[in-house]
């Protein structure tokens, strides 16, 4: 039996309603089809974003390091 075949006679013993929402499913079979596929990511090139962002918020964080050190070191003469 091939799936044609498999699925007019499953649809054969449904009543309306479930009719109804083959139906539904099927629009949105459809819709899905036509809908652009999302992009496969590289993963090399996530990679390389990756280390260029981790290197750049590295710096911003040691950038702000000694500042930050010396308002601890001012809290604890309070």
């Amino acid at each position: 039996m091939t799936v044609k075949e498999y699925v007019d006679q499953a649809l054969e013993n449904l009543d309306e309603a479930e009719l109804a929402k083959v139906a539904e499913y099927v629009s949105f079979l459809r819709f899905r089809a036509r809908a652009p596929t999302t992009p496969s990511l590289d993963a090399a090139q996530l990679a390389s974003l990756y280390a260029e962002f981790a290197t750049e918020d590295r710096s911003m964080a040691e950038e702000g390091m000694e500042e930050y050190a010396q308002g601890l070191a001012m809290e604890d003469r309070q």
